[in-house]
């Protein structure tokens, strides 16, 4: 690694960081937390990027291992997710069950998800995520929230959470997860 590459690399981390304080501080329902938050680099992203072509291949879905090749060309992955999320007890109605206690009987562990998941922790999941990427667009990292990497690194035991989402940081000329 050159010495540049190491100093983007340093600064990539202090981004990270700071992204991450972003999502902790963000407004939750209720005032209740449930995200789990974990930055992923080194070697832990091409174990990552492996399981996302891996995927792709077994699942037929081509955009895991585009994804995955993004993410073996960043430098660091944040991982925000939904970890065990208890309904906020309003009784809405929003998640499509009339009681919070009628979603907490319900289990779907079919999926890359678990769910369903009350429809105020996601949003302070979306909130977290804005939060995040707005925070690595105020330093000009490049960066993209991606489902795929959440749905793979929960798969991979990576981090737990009913709900997982990746964002990947790059720092070069021109940013590697649009126009690909």
């Amino acid at each position: 690694m050159t010495e540049q590459n190491a100093k983007m690399q340093e600064i990539l981390e202090t981004v990270a960081g700071l992204m991450a304080l972003a999502a902790r501080t963000a407004p939750k329902a209720k005032g209740k937390d449930f995200l789990e938050i974990k930055v992923l680099k080194g070697e832990m992203l091409q174990y990552l990027a492996d399981g996302m072509v891996r995927y792709a291949q077994q699942s037929n879905k081509p955009p895991f291992a585009r994804d995955g090749e993004n993410v073996r060309r960043s430098e660091i992955v944040l991982l925000l997710s939904l970890h065990e999320p208890q309904p906020t007890g309003l009784n809405c109605g929003a998640c499509g069950f009339a009681r919070c206690s009628d979603l907490k009987e319900q289990k779907n562990e079919n999926g890359e998800f678990t769910g369903p998941v009350c429809t105020w922790r996601q949003l302070d999941l979306g909130i977290a995520l804005g939060s995040a990427v707005k925070t690595a667009s105020l330093h000009n990292a490049d960066n993209r929230m991606m489902y795929t990497i959440g749905a793979v690194a929960r798969a991979l035991k990576l981090i737990e959470g009913n709900l997982v989402v990746g964002i990947p940081l790059s720092a070069t000329g021109k940013n590697i997860f649009f126009d690909r």
